[in-house]
């Protein structure tokens, strides 16, 4: 008996839909056909066929609403209302806010442009190789979005129904463990606010995206444990585990012990193994289908499918010793708990580090120019602390892991899941950010375990429960009224900043002298820019200022792939020091600087 049906209709809908996204980019790339007209042509398809198949599903799933919350009791309603009430929130600001993530202005966002300058995904010079080198599979679904509508205004959007997507997985997974409809509930609830997964879904990062695709490799793995995987189910999971593979690879490190269980289960079920490597034969397949074209060009351009040594080596552990492999969980650790009161435990974290012999500011064990202790509870999109959430989760997946219940083994393989996250990612400042998935994987474990407290019925126990659950979702409601660089009230409040300023609102001194560049470069009449830029600057502005320029890079640190020459542009813009720029820039080109920009145009030919 399938679990949850409607549930997992929206979780097979949406992989075949971002399945269908990742191959449809591919297949027009091959072809240099990745223009606006064809995508929108395909869309029209697409939404005209799913109008017709969905309609009667779509009418069930409607009329099931009044009956739950007929049947619903007072806290469940209470539950609903705390999570519909949170997305309304996140809507309007994923709706009113331009994209302005950090991260996402460096090479999130520069290389979509890149790929509809040229028609294809293929990679181009830059001298900012994260761009190239970071697996792009949620650029490819916000791509459609940008040949649909013409530009980011829907960016934000991609990252809000991951999250919400999340939420739906937490609660499938709980009720497939066992857990009833309360249960199903909690889990949707202690992920839905868990302060970085409010904070992102209004942003254009990664990591929601890819934790919906490691859960739904989970939900439909526990789905093939007691029966014979039929084909359609096996194309399922070779598409989540490739969409996986294709948004970020840590993600593997979950989405992975939970294949290698489903493919257990399968060769112990069937009589002949051949069926259950057919079945494993299938995933790889559709993993390398979907994933392939951009490993195969990651590995031709760099010699590695994971890009150039230094980005490797800037985020992966190069110790593995146990005592080194403890600092960094216990790091890890400590900066996802921390609360208001700070870094509790750091300093015995540092002073247990030096007694075992190990350096807690490592290189090896630590991301380049960062240092432990980190302030991450303030609710910053990028580093916000979960101590709440994370707490559920870590107790109840503890305790389940001793219960004999069917969620056992389920814990045991998120705490695999865990050990492997700290055996192999460096501690870094940002780190909770990149637990989202282990969040997703775990949420269910404390759910239950939250549910069973509450089911033993003693009043003192059942109120702290409440409590503890209602702190939860205060921080996630805080997280985003109050929430950096994006919230709905206070200062630089998404109703009273423009557009154009909450793009800059993490650096405002760069958006002035960003837009005094593009002022003068426009008003020289130039169509044909240069980028100069650091490697860690922001591309992105430069192609909402000079919409309508072509924009190339005259740096490259692609040895195959040539940048052009300052000869060859009209103007360049430079994001540098001074002294940098005019490393780039002849004295004949009269370049003019303000704060960190510089600009130039070609003198009269």
């Amino acid at each position: 008996m399938i679990v949850a049906p409607a549930r997992l209709g929206l979780i097979r809908a949406g992989l075949v839909l971002g399945g269908g996204a990742v191959l449809l980019v591919e297949l027009l790339s091959a072809f240099g056909l990745l223009y606006r007209g064809i995508i929108i042509a395909l869309w029209a398809l697409v939404a005209v066929a799913a109008a017709w198949f969905g309609r009667h599903r779509a009418r069930a799933i409607a009329a099931r609403v009044p009956a739950f919350w007929r049947d619903a009791g007072r806290g469940e309603r209470v539950m609903v209302a705390m999570l519909v009430s949170l997305f309304l929130a996140e809507l309007v600001v994923a709706l009113r806010s331009p994209p302005n993530n950090f991260d996402s202005q460096t090479y999130h966002l520069p290389k979509i442009e890149h790929w509809v300058a040229q028609g294809d995904v293929g990679f181009y010079p830059t001298v900012i190789d994260r761009q190239l080198a970071m697996a792009p599979g949620a650029e490819y679904l916000l791509l459609h979005l940008r040949l649909l509508t013409g530009g980011d205004a829907l960016y934000n959007l991609v990252q809000l129904a991951a999250g919400a997507g999340g939420a739906i997985i937490a609660s499938r997974i709980a009720a497939q463990l066992g857990g009833a409809r309360r249960a199903q509930l909690i889990a949707a609830l202690i992920f839905g606010t868990t302060p970085i997964v409010v904070l992102e879904a209004t942003s254009t990062q990664t990591d929601l995206v890819v934790a919906l695709w490691v859960g739904s490799v989970a939900t439909l793995v526990l789905d093939e444990l007691h029966r014979r995987t039929p084909w359609t189910a096996a194309l399922l999971l070779g598409v989540a585990a490739g969409l996986v593979l294709l948004t970020k690879a840590t993600g593997l490190l979950a989405a992975g012990p939970m294949l290698i269980w489903w493919f257990a289960t399968q060769v112990r079920r069937r009589p002949v193994v051949v069926r259950a490597l057919a079945g494993a034969a299938i995933v790889a397949a559709l993993m390398a289908v979907i994933s392939g074209p951009y490993l195969w060009r990651v590995q031709s351009t760099y010699g590695h499918p994971l890009g150039p040594a230094h980005l490797r080596d800037s985020i992966s552990m190069q110790r593995h010793d146990p005592a080194s492999v403890l600092i960094n969980a216990l790091r890890i650790a400590e900066t996802a708990l921390e609360t208001p009161a700070g870094a509790v435990g750091s300093a015995q974290i540092i002073d247990l580090a030096h007694a075992l012999g190990v350096d807690p500011q490592a290189r090896d064990i630590t991301y380049w120019g960062a240092e432990y202790p980190y302030e991450s509870w303030p609710p910053d999109e990028d580093r916000v602390s979960l101590p709440v959430q994370g707490a559920l989760v870590l107790i109840g997946a503890f305790v389940l892991l001793w219960r004999r219940s069917p969620a056992r083994l389920y814990a045991a393989l998120f705490w695999f899941a865990v050990l492997a996250y700290v055996v192999t990612v460096k501690w870094q400042p940002w780190g909770n950010r990149l637990v989202v998935f282990l969040v997703l994987l775990g949420t269910p474990l404390g759910a239950l375990w939250v549910d069973s407290l509450l089911a033993s019925r003693r009043r003192v126990l059942n109120w702290a429960v409440v409590l503890v659950l209602a702190g939860g979702a205060v921080a996630g409601g805080a997280s985003v009224a109050f929430g950096w660089p994006r919230r709905l009230v206070g200062p630089h409040s998404v109703f009273t900043m423009s557009r154009a300023d909450e793009r800059f609102v993490r650096r405002p001194e760069w958006g002035r002298d960003y837009q005094w560049a593009a002022a003068q470069v426009r008003a020289s009449g130039a169509r044909r820019v240069g980028l100069l830029q650091g490697y860690n600057t922001w591309e992105y502005p430069w192609w909402i200022l000079l919409r309508g320029d072509e924009l190339v890079s005259l740096q490259s640190l692609q040895p195959d792939l040539k940048a052009a020459g300052i000869d060859t542009v009209d103007a360049v813009v430079c994001v540098d020091p001074p002294i940098s720029c005019a490393f780039y820039i002849p004295p004949s080109w009269n370049p003019q600087t303000q704060g960190s920009v510089t600009y130039a145009i070609h003198p009269p030919r």
